[in-house]
């Protein structure tokens, strides 16, 4: 008869133990992530009315009817999302920039201030563009005074205000992870390039900036992905025809109760998102490796 030893024992009983700590977050991603998925392409695939009731009779058609109707919306999200995540990477790097280098142990209250809007409700930074934006404000006034606005023209209801919403809004997210990645570079380096007779600027172009890589990276990620989904800045700073696939959606599910509709205009975007993060991580990771 053949008997275990004591240390096969151990080693049968330790093997699990990764998995075991898994097990809390994928229960977590599969009752919060992966039954809603599923919840939701089931629901594209649904015909009916809100009337009679829908049932699943997998109409694979109300996607291409629900992209042709809605294709200017969907263009017209990635488009202000796209300008207000380089938006926030043209103001969010050299803010980065400053707090890992330049500002020294005042760099603390930088970021107390970069991390100070989420301390309030979004709903309510985005009510205060309003007051910023509107056709008495200061902006508005001081742009009259100069000749950039005439008395007619407006910023709010505008594509401007729609984009000045979303990069207010999502700029802490650009700007936190591009100063983690700053913030653990090798001074050595930049002191290297400097010692081989390299300027400023070619430092920053050759060394820090391809080293910051990752963070620009995460930080157009966490930008862009949300900004592409949002619907209160186009709702509050916008008007009907700065709409974005997000209002769609809301109005779909919550106005028209028509809700295969809303499902599969919000599978379409989640896929071209999967889709679009996945080509420009893998198109960034290979510019980093050259």
């Amino acid at each position: 008869m053949t008997t275990v030893t004591e240390p096969a024992r151990r080693r049968r009983i330790r093997v699990p133990t990764p998995y075991l700590l898994l097990l809390p977050g994928l229960a977590w991603l599969a009752f919060f992530l992966l039954v809603p998925l599923v919840t939701l392409v089931s629901m594209s695939l649904q015909s009916g009315s809100f009337a009679t009731g829908y049932r699943l009779t997998f109409a694979f058609g109300n996607y291409p009817e629900a992209l042709s109707a809605y294709v200017v919306w969907f263009g017209r999200s990635f488009l202000y999302a796209g300008i207000a995540t380089i938006a926030a990477l043209l103001i969010g790097y050299p803010l980065a920039y400053a707090m890992a280098f330049k500002v020294g142990r005042f760099k603390y209250v930088l970021l107390t201030l970069v991390i100070a809007p989420f301390f309030t409700s979004f709903l309510v930074r985005t009510l205060a563009w309003t007051t910023i934006l509107s056709d008495t404000g200061a902006i508005v006034g001081l742009f009259r005074g100069i000749g950039i606005l005439g008395a007619q023209d407006r910023l709010l209801a505008t594509p401007f205000a729609v984009i000045c919403g979303l990069t207010y809004n999502f700029l802490p997210f650009m700007t936190l992870p591009l100063y983690a990645s700053l913030e653990k570079l090798d001074r050595r380096l930049i002191e290297a390039a400097g010692d081989l007779y390299a300027s400023s600027f070619r430092t920053f172009r050759k060394v820090t900036f391809p080293l910051s890589l990752p963070g620009v990276v995460a930080g157009t990620l966490l930008t862009f992905i949300p900004a592409a989904g949002d619907f209160i800045n186009a709702e509050l700073l916008g008007s009907p025809q700065t709409y974005m696939i997000g209002n769609v959606i809301q109005s779909q599910f919550l106005r028209a109760l028509d809700y295969p509709t809303a499902a599969a205009l919000s599978v379409t975007l989640i896929s071209v998102i999967v889709v679009f993060v996945a080509v420009y991580v893998r198109r960034a990771g290979t510019e980093e490796l050259v």
